[in-house]
């Protein structure tokens, strides 16, 4: 038989109690009831000047975040210029270890310093393959500063790098070198000179691509280039200076044969010339120049007006491409064509009296000012082209007693007396206490790019002076010269 058993464990609950509050124990309702008011009162300051201490905290930690930003605006702006400057010091190390390693390369060879020649580098160091390097012709330590050229290592020939070898529009224009273009090395004269006194030959080559642009026509020379003192040259090939050829020319194979060069013949199709210059005396081309590239040459063929450049302005003429350009009838001259690169008109007026003297006079109030070439504070007005400009100042003098009175006021060109105009009264009929005049003062004048042209009080009478709202300057471009801003852009 199995016996169950079970045990009861004995529990015991402590039960515990104690007044809410000892103060209060002894406090009415009442006194409870303020001490718990006074006690909120001051939890509640309590709370509040913890709030605005938090506020102030969170406004340092703002202002705090805000230099940050700044001091990490400023240090990736200080990054970026010494990325700059790395990269730059970078490009200078490259150059600097290529003249380190011709050192190195000539410390065996006959000179210890940079080679003259592409050929005397290449002797120094056969194993130089073909490419860009620094030699020195008028010798190291002397004369100029070494060069950058290009080295043909198979040939041992040394080309100097210029702005000119890739192709050049030359426009459209019509007389004698009227396209002009400096040739401009990456050398000086005096190395250049001195690596040719080193080599045994020079040369130059030239390429043309013409249409109805010949280089001489009707013995008269279109296009030019000039040597290295400046000098015209007129042959395009060969080194025979008395004779005007192209390479076509000394081959025999010329379109005409009758001519030297492919470009002098009147064949309305576009048409190349070659050359190469041998005469090391008077290498390397400083200047070329073009003429005659007229409007066929550059691909119009239909008749009709057309505006071309002139002397100073841009020209209207009637082009009849049905017959030759040396058939009488190709070209006739119609006008001139009013054209301005930069539009420029003003009027400006006084908004109040003025009598100041020998200062330019200042304009409060702008009708026009199209171009921005008047500045009314200044009271200066600025050629902003070279060319005929039109000025005009008037206005209405005001008298104040019955003595004889005047006003003299003045155009200035850059500083310099023009022309004046003069109004004033002799002061017997003065009916009120003061009297008006009007004046005017015009002038048409040829001005320079930058020149400045103002009005002034030249002098006057105690008391006059010019009346505000009846007193205005205006002036227009009227002729521009548009070669010399052609020149400019």
């Amino acid at each position: 038989m199995i016996r169950l058993f079970a045990t009861l464990a004995p529990i015991c609950l402590l039960i515990c109690a104690w007044p809410t509050s000892s103060i209060a124990a002894g406090l009415t309702l009442e006194e409870q009831l303020r001490q718990l008011g006074a006690n909120y009162v001051k939890l509640k300051e309590f709370v509040e000047t913890k709030d605005a201490q938090l506020e102030s905290k969170v406004i340092e930690l703002q202002t705090q975040v805000q230099k940050q930003n700044e001091i990490r605006t400023v240090l990736e702006t200080k990054i970026s210029l010494l990325e700059t400057q790395m990269e730059q010091k970078d490009r200078e190390y490259i150059i600097l270890a290529e003249k380190i390693a011709q050192l190195e390369r000539t410390r065996s060879g006959r000179s210890s310093g940079i080679p003259r020649t592409c050929l005397e580098a290449h002797l120094m160091d056969p194993s130089l393959s073909s490419g860009k390097y620094w030699i020195d012709p008028d010798g190291q330590g002397v004369g100029d500063a070494p060069i950058y050229v290009y080295c043909d290592m198979t040939s041992g020939t040394t080309s100097i790098l210029h702005d000119s070898e890739g192709p050049r529009d030359v426009g459209h224009c019509a007389e004698p070198g009227c396209y002009s273009r400096a040739v401009n090395y990456n050398a000086s004269s005096r190395q250049m000179a001195a690596l040719v006194e080193l080599s045994a030959e020079c040369h130059q080559s030239i390429q043309y691509d013409c249409n109805f642009a010949p280089f001489e026509f009707d013995d008269v020379s279109y296009a030019w280039w000039n040597n290295k003192d400046g000098n015209s040259e007129y042959f395009w090939a060969g080194s025979d200076a008395s004779v005007h050829t192209c390479q076509c020319g000394i081959d025999g194979n010329c379109v005409d044969a009758s001519l030297k060069c492919n470009c002098d013949s009147a064949a309305p199709i576009p048409l190349t010339d070659t050359g190469v210059i041998t005469s090391k005396d008077i290498l390397p081309i400083s200047r070329l120049n073009f003429g005659r590239t007229q409007l066929q040459s550059v691909g119009h063929s239909l008749s009709g007006l057309y505006s071309v450049i002139g002397n100073a302005m841009v020209e209207s003429v009637y082009c009849d491409f049905t017959k030759l350009p040396n058939d009488a009838g190709f070209q006739k001259w119609i006008g001139f064509v009013d054209v301005k690169s930069s539009p420029t008109y003003f009027y400006v007026q006084l908004g109040t009296d003025y009598d100041q003297t020998g200062t330019p006079i200042p304009f409060n109030v702008q009708r026009l000012n199209i171009g921005g070439a008047m500045n009314l504070q200044s009271g200066k007005f600025t050629a902003p082209r070279t060319g005929i400009y039109s000025f005009i100042f008037s206005g209405l003098v005001t008298f104040s007693s019955t003595d004889h009175q005047y006003l003299r006021c003045e155009f200035f060109k850059n500083g310099n007396h023009l022309h004046f105009c003069f109004a004033d009264d002799a002061g017997e009929t003065i009916l009120g206490p003061s009297e008006h005049e009007s004046f005017i003062l015009q002038s048409t004048l040829s001005l320079q790019l930058g020149d400045q042209i103002w009005v002034e009080i030249d002098d006057r009478s105690q008391g006059v002076f010019l009346r505000a709202n009846y007193t205005y300057f205006s002036g227009l471009l009227l002729e521009e010269d548009i070669s010399i801003s052609l020149n400019g852009i």
